[in-house]
């Protein structure tokens, strides 16, 4: 052990800063390395039987860098072989379709032969180990993965859970997560222009942050991450490599313990400034021709980016790690291989065209070395930087052919319990108004620009609508088109039914997208999820996938990326079931859109849809009851895709103005709301109906969408309805928001009391 401290090789320099085992170690030529067996390979995150196929497919036990690499590569963030059994149930292709699933991104085609690509990835344990470079390095990582394959970002999003922020250390979550966000966006030049934020107490001890990005490109000069052509050069560019980052892939496959933050080590360190150097070096090479293959070193650094190439070309590599560029002494092969540090490519090139690209790179001051050749072999070959052959491995059983669980699942007794649960009796108490002004006041609903006014959303002067809206809207340059975007997920829902609940969250992605007009397009997904090796949390993954996979075919949104994020729990304590969707969708005439606030008095205010909604699993019961329990009203599909098409042809007409969909908070959140905007116009609305007052003012329930119509437009409104419920509710007009049930008040409070309740209450509680 004493050779060990002479080299100069501590345990955080071989990498081994994470695990618990103290191997033997045996020094090769000297180069000081653990002895690998099956304790080190238990300690690395693999079973017993992973271990032993490692073993069999390489004919022999790995080296201590090919334990490193079937470790990383097999990660349950790597490899999903937990999850790919049911992801298989995923509709993903369309006429719409240029690009599906495995690549680093989705593309849809948006005509004018343009494409729009777009992704969403987890970034959840890096952020709560460390929230302001987990955060920050989320945004680089979702950037980089789709302007590698040639498109340039034209906005970002985030889908935030936090606990309940009434803590000291919850609070410092959300303020550094925020400003990490923020600041790598606004550095990078990137607007943020909308998302999500969601509070509960599950995620008290598991905050999840997601993040999209959606790009533009040409369609016929999308780029991917293959490594073809033997006796190619393969291109290590961008910035050095470093310590930071090592096993993150490791970790982001691990539950949470008091141990959690020992793991400080394994979150990335992000540079925008690099990032955007990085980036324009590739919008200046992209067009060229050069670059035959090119990937985004994310997780597991230059280990999967270079397996997954070779992999998918049917190639193989010979790697030099001798040529890689670093930014610290005495880096082991293990060390290089397994790095996360961030704003770094591979990609692969003619030999000729190497000159003609470094130069590009030296230009951005940015590195640019070759550190390798594509062969035919079906092998990636590492040699270590002493000049040592350190890893012998077939490529394909590592980046396609990683073990697939189809994991015991069970049906968890609460769900019974819950959709037996009577909640139609629970009332008010005190009013109906305070309720209402309890209500808006709830985080969940709560204006959320305390967040937003930290990113900048009109940076590159394309957004037509930003945070606040349905959707966002992103116009494309040369065209009348937009670009509509929004992430949507009720996890309480998905807890209660996760069928339903998974059906829902696509549908009211949907349901945004065409409220401003917008035809829905297809989607990207982050599946938060607990442990996979609790049945009940794989039971509600299998039906999250079900009610998923269901509603997209029902409204022709396909899936075309995604990312799978498992062991979101601590100490065993499970997150909610979050599966977080990204929808894009395309506005064919950008000069007419609806917005989702009033901006005039005398309109006709209808509600469009599904007539009723229940109380099960709603912000109402929890806020005001402490609960959440009941049955869920049913998605009804047909009802969905009927509603999606009538609202995008009545926008598209003019018909109508703005639009809202009614989801958190129920109907009356939903009018209170629509009074919000710049011109404060109010509203006086006389709802007809059968059931209680709680559920007519506070249910919530799918398929439902306010709408705002000229009253000289009424009847051909009505016209043009079709098969969708429709029912009148009112006019806008005035400074209050009155309702009225059956002619009976309920309501009647000046918009500007209720605008500052609803908009100061986050601001009150962080500041």
């Amino acid at each position: 052990m004493g050779n060990r401290n002479e080299l100069g090789i501590g345990q955080h320099q071989l990498g081994l800063s994470i695990f618990s085992a103290s191997p033997r170690f045996v020094d090769r030529d000297g180069v000081v390395e653990p002895v690998v067996d099956l304790d080190l390979g238990l300690d690395h995150g693999l079973s017993e039987d992973e271990f032993k196929l490692a073993c069999e497919i390489l004919d022999r036990t790995p080296s201590y860098t090919e334990l490193g690499i079937f470790s990383a590569m097999w990660s349950e963030h790597c490899s999903y072989k937990s999850s790919k059994f049911y992801l298989r149930q995923f509709p993903t292709t369309g006429e719409q379709v240029l690009i599906g699933p495995g690549e680093n991104a989705g593309a849809v085609d948006v005509g004018d032969g343009l494409a729009v690509i777009f992704k969403m990835e987890s970034h959840n344990h890096p952020s709560f180990i460390e929230p302001y470079q987990g955060a920050a390095t989320g945004v680089g990582g979702i950037l980089r993965d789709v302007f590698t394959m040639g498109a340039r970002p034209i906005a970002n999003l985030n889908a935030l859970r936090f606990g309940t922020p009434n803590t000291a250390h919850m609070k410092y979550l959300i303020r550094r997560v925020t400003q990490g966000i923020g600041d790598y966006g606004n550095c990078v030049g990137i607007p943020t222009v909308g998302g999500e934020v969601f509070f509960d107490s599950a995620y008290q001890g598991n905050i999840l942050v997601n993040a999209m990005t959606v790009g533009l490109a040409k369609a016929d000069q999308i780029f991917l991450g293959q490594a073809s052509g033997p006796g190619n050069a393969v291109m290590y560019v961008g910035s050095k490599t470093g310590r930071d980052g090592i096993h993150g892939a490791t970790m982001a496959s691990e539950e949470f313990s008091e141990e959690s933050e020992e793991k400080r080590p394994t979150v990335q360190v992000g540079d925008p400034f690099t990032e955007k150097l990085l980036l324009e070096a590739l919008m200046e090479l992209f067009p060229t021709g050069k670059i035959i293959g090119i990937q985004d070193m994310g997780a597991a650094g230059l280990t999967s980016s270079s397996f997954e190439m070779a992999g998918r070309a049917g190639s193989g590599l010979d790697l030099d790690l001798g040529k890689v560029p670093t930014r610290e002494a005495h880096m082991s092969s293990y060390e290089i291989m397994l790095s996360e540090s961030q704003e770094r490519m591979l990609l692969v090139c003619l030999p000729d065209d190497v000159a003609a690209i470094r130069a590009v790179f030296e230009k951005w001051d940015l590195e640019a070395e070759v550190v390798g050749v594509v062969t035919d072999t079906g092998r990636v070959r590492i040699t270590s930087p002493e000049g040592e052959l350190v890893a012998d491995m077939p490529a394909a059983p590592l980046a396609d052919q990683a073990p697939m669980y189809e994991r015991p699942w069970s049906e968890p007794a609460q769900f019974a319990i819950d959709r037996a649960t009577d909640v139609r009796g629970y009332g008010f108490k005190s009013s109906v108004t305070e309720s209402l002004k309890r209500l808006l006041q709830s985080p969940n609903i709560a204006s959320k620009r305390w967040f937003y006014r930290q990113y900048d959303h009109t940076v590159r002067t394309d957004t037509v609508a930003g945070p606040g809206s349905e959707a966002a809207l992103v116009r494309i340059k040369g065209t009348d088109k937009a670009i509509a975007i929004t992430t949507d997920c009720n996890p309480r829902l998905v807890k209660l039914d996760p069928y339903q609940g998974g059906a829902m969250a696509v549908a009211e992605a949907a349901r945004n997208i065409a409220c401003t007009g917008a035809k829905p397009l297809a989607i990207t997904d982050c599946l938060n999820f607990g442990s996979p090796e609790n049945p009940e949390v794989m039971w509600q993954f299998k039906e999250s996938i079900r009610g998923m996979s269901d509603a997209c075919r029902a409204l022709d949104t396909p899936v075309i990326s995604g990312n799978v994020s498992f062991y979101n729990e601590t100490n065993g304590s499970a997150v909610l079931p979050t599966p977080a969707v990204g929808m894009v969708g395309l506005l064919a005439d950008r000069s007419v859109y609806a917005t989702n606030v009033l901006a005039e008095s005398g309109l006709s205010l209808f509600l469009l849809g599904a007539p009723t909604a229940g109380l099960g699993g709603s912000e109402f019961l929890d806020t005001e009851h402490g609960l959440t329990t009941g049955a869920l009203t049913p998605i009804d599909l047909d009802l969905e895709r009927r509603l999606l098409d009538v609202l995008q042809s009545l926008v598209s007409n003019g018909l109508v103005r703005h639009a809202r969909d009614c989801s958190e908070g129920g109907l009356a959140v939903t009018l209170a709301e629509m009074c919000f905007g710049p011109h404060r116009i109010g509203l006086d609305v006389d709802l007809q109906a059968d059931g209680s007052v709680a559920e007519t003012l506070f249910g919530e329930g799918p398929s439902r969408v306010v709408v705002a119509v000229a009253a000289e437009d009424e009847e051909r409104f009505q016209a043009s309805c079709g098969n969708v419920p429709w029912m009148k509710l009112g006019r806008s007009g005035g400074q209050r928001c009155v309702i009225k049930i059956n002619g009976k008040g309920m309501v009647d409070e000046p918009i500007d009391a209720l605008a500052s309740l609803w908009q100061d209450a986050i601001p009150n509680v962080m500041e």
